[in-house]
């Protein structure tokens, strides 16, 4: 996971508010974001790609901080006062049939059980003094709207303007939905895709071909995007886990 770097604010929360941070029913200030950086090659080019504006696709192996590091520049820019964007949109396939009309409660309540490793990665992003500060912190990212999960089931028929859409495990996507949750994107957006091809949950030959399919027509926008793909050299993980990844991968798993 990239190095944290400890943040030096020591403002509480809702103290010397901004336009932007007013416009939001619970405001948060950026300045409790700690400072990260990258610490592979390519988790340094996913940064650069970034800042430089461009939409991102990164894929490969597992265990590399592929979602992290979007996610903390997205939180990071949707923070800041000088940008446009206002949310992270992340978006997933919540399960494997996509049937989450079958599963009891709302489509929050139904989402909840896939919130939880972001919510971990956000824990690491902030420089909380305790778990109840924290949980206040992340309460209120959400009530004003900084962090909306969605799954492809409830993104159709929407424009997503002033935001930033990170699609995730995107390999469980087909391509009728990663073609409907790109054209979304509308006015002062930015879209981001992680995922890893080989470690899909799709079942049909034509499904799992969808992410295939996809970023052939992504590689021909390169003015557009910055296409990372990421190996055994940037995995992160360390000890028993990060030799698991590995030798999964050298036995073709």
């Amino acid at each position: 996971m990239p190095r944290r770097k400890r943040a030096s604010a020591e403002q509480p929360i809702g103290v010397g508010l901004t336009a932007k941070q007013m416009k939001r029913r619970k405001p948060l200030s950026s300045d409790y974001l700690v400072d990260i950086d990258p610490l592979s090659d390519n988790q340094k080019r996913l940064f650069e790609s970034y800042q430089e504006g461009k939409h991102i696709v990164a894929y490969g192996c597992a265990g590399t901080g592929k979602t992290f590091i979007t996610l903390y520049n997205a939180l990071r820019d949707v923070l800041s006062e000088t940008t446009p964007y206002e949310r992270i949109y992340l978006v997933r396939s919540l399960v494997a049939t996509r049937e989450i009309g079958f599963l009891p409660g709302s489509h929050e309540d139904k989402a909840d059980i896939y919130q939880i490793p972001y919510k971990n990665m956000v824990k690491y992003m902030f420089q909380m003094p305790t778990d109840a500060d924290f949980e206040m912190l992340y309460g209120n990212l959400k009530q004003q709207d900084t962090i909306k999960f969605w799954s492809t089931s409830f993104i159709r028929g929407t424009t997503i303007d002033q935001a930033i859409v990170l699609v995730d495990e995107s390999q469980n996507l087909n391509f009728h939905e990663l073609d409907s949750i790109i054209t979304r994107v509308g006015e002062d957006a930015k879209i981001m895709f992680c995922g890893d091809a080989s470690q899909t949950d799709l079942q049909k030959t034509n499904e799992k071909n969808g992410i295939l399919d996809f970023m052939k027509i992504i590689e021909q926008m390169p003015e557009d995007f910055a296409m990372i793909e990421f190996d055994v050299n940037d995995i992160v993980r360390s000890g028993l886990v990060r030799e698991y990844l590995v030798r999964k991968m050298a036995m073709g798993f």
